[in-house]
């Protein structure tokens, strides 16, 4: 009868949030590798060089793919004639395990949690509880599953009570453009269907912990009905045009996941979560013989793609001296490499601005002629200055944009995915501009970062406002000063030509 040890579980669990922090499965990252291959976009070519790029050196670095280093959530398989030697419940010992690998000194991740949600929201400061799921099966076994999943992917989520009658199809084909680019495409999809709502919300995220196989499928062929629609919600999903990104192009999903179970005869529910480009999962058993053993990938393993800036293709821009007529000067699609001091801000920071502002009150920076970037950065370890930086998803501060540019003197601002319409008008309302970073590109881009100090709202912690001083930071013109938006044309543009291209590669 196998006995796991307290010590060893905890253990187990450090390890693994650790370890999915700064390793892509590989199966990802090699199914990304092969869309970057056939990718005919250019913009969506760049952005899956610079999440390969970034996780290469995230791998290399011990540092996270993303500075959003996710929810903690922990898919546990308990044999039935298991043994425990321990004083903590399994609860407390997977909470244990993540707070500890959340506040790992050596590679300090980015706690995301907060307490009370629909009040005070309080940071819970070390990223638990974590989000349990435990099933008793036969056995003397313990089957672990750690996944980190970002707030941005999350927050696309979906789910539908649909009638017998319709199609799963459909829905998911007319559901997956409204949920834009905020989860950073390419990526995953997870599909559950039937059982209860809840039900086919659990399938849905467990069907993401699956490797990355659609290939297979596609040489051996279908053996179910789910499978048949892995194989066709992949080819029409693709056909959609929206790219890496957002930007359009052909490679939307590498993979598409289904799981489904038995449900009500006048029910059909349907569920749908995505995994973003920051995928991060890992699977270990234990037998009662010490903490689990992770293989540490090997860096040949990954692609031999290596973003760099491209001078002959973008354009530098002085920040220091930006002004607004050369922000009115940039054209949707144009790739820029910024340098000089930008400032930070992202939900937190915006509410209280715009606060203030209604109140008359004096701002502590100064935004005018300033770009402003929506990111909560990791914190910094050894000689680093700031830890993985990349964007956050923009939509969220839409509702503060005509405050920010109407009212501060803020010329641009820097996220990632698309804008509302909200926000569009403002943005040609003002003639200022939006620049996309790539979502899963955060270690990159804390690369080009040269100095970085708290200069407002230092409180508010990973959302303060930051003086960020850059050097040659990519990003591309997404919404320019006519109000023109990428997220817009380039996916009609791909799914255009798409229809003579083949989607799925043989």
């Amino acid at each position: 009868m196998t006995t796991i040890r307290q010590a060893d579980f905890i253990q187990s669990i450090e390890d693994a949030f650790q370890y999915i922090s700064c390793y892509h499965p590989l199966d990802y990252i090699q199914a990304l590798g092969k869309a970057w291959e056939r990718e005919e976009s250019p913009a969506a070519k760049d952005a899956i060089a610079q999440i390969l790029t970034n996780s290469r050196m995230s791998a290399e670095g011990r540092r996270p793919i993303c500075q959003d280093t996710g929810i903690a959530t922990v898919f546990l398989k308990v044999g039935m004639h298991l043994r425990w030697d321990a004083t903590l419940s399994v609860t407390d010992m997977v909470n244990e395990g993540v707070r500890r690998a959340y506040n790992n000194v050596d590679n300090k991740l980015r706690a995301s949690v907060l307490a009370d949600p629909a009040g005070a929201r309080k940071n819970t400061q070390d990223n638990t509880p974590a989000v349990i799921h435990t099933e008793i099966v036969a056995g003397d076994g313990l089957e672990v599953i750690c996944a980190a999943k970002g707030g941005g992917s999350e927050a696309k989520a979906k789910m539908a009570m649909l009638n017998p009658s319709d199609s799963i199809v459909d829905w998911i084909v007319k559901t997956v453009p409204t949920m834009g680019a905020g989860w950073c495409p390419p990526g995953i999809l997870g599909i559950g269907i039937g059982g209860t709502p809840e039900k086919a919300m659990l399938m849905a995220k467990e069907s993401l912990m699956a490797p990355v196989d659609i290939h297979e499928l596609i040489e051996r062929g279908p053996a179910n009905r789910a499978e048949e629609l892995r194989l066709e919600l992949f080819d029409k999903v693709n056909g959609l045009g929206i790219g890496a990104q957002g930007l359009g192009g052909l490679t939307t999903v590498v993979d598409v996941k289904v799981l489904d179970c038995p449900t009500h005869a006048a029910n059909l529910p349907v569920a749908m979560i995505p995994n973003c480009a920051a995928t991060r999962h890992v699977h270990f058993h234990l037998h009662g013989d010490g903490p689990a053993e992770l293989p540490v990938p090997r860096l040949e393993d990954w692609p031999q793609i290596t973003w760099k800036a491209d001078l002959e293709t973008s354009t530098r821009v002085n920040l220091d001296t930006l002004t607004q007529n050369e922000v009115a000067s940039w054209t949707p699609g144009q790739t820029l490499l910024l340098n000089g001091k930008m400032l930070t801000g992202r939900d937190a920071a915006h509410k209280r601005i715009a606060d203030m502002l209604a109140k008359g009150q004096k701002l502590p920076v100064d935004f005018t002629n300033r770009v402003i970037y929506y990111v909560g950065p990791v914190d910094p370890v050894r000689d680093e200055v700031v830890g993985p930086a990349g964007p956050t998803t923009a939509t969220r501060m839409d509702k503060f944009t005509e405050t920010m540019l109407g009212q501060t003197g803020l010329i641009a601002m820097v996220g990632k995915a698309e804008r509302g319409p909200t926000a569009i008008e403002s943005i040609k309302k003002h003639r200022s501009a939006y620049l996309m970073a790539v979502g899963g590109a955060a270690y990159l881009v804390a690369k080009a970062i040269r100095s970085a100090k708290v200069v407002g709202f230092e409180d508010l912690g990973m959302e303060a406002i930051y003086e960020f001083d850059v050097q040659d930071m990519p990003v591309t013109v997404a919404v320019d000063a006519t109000g023109e938006s990428v997220h817009e044309t380039g996916p009609k543009l791909w799914q255009g030509r798409i229809g003579n291209i083949p989607v799925v590669a043989a």
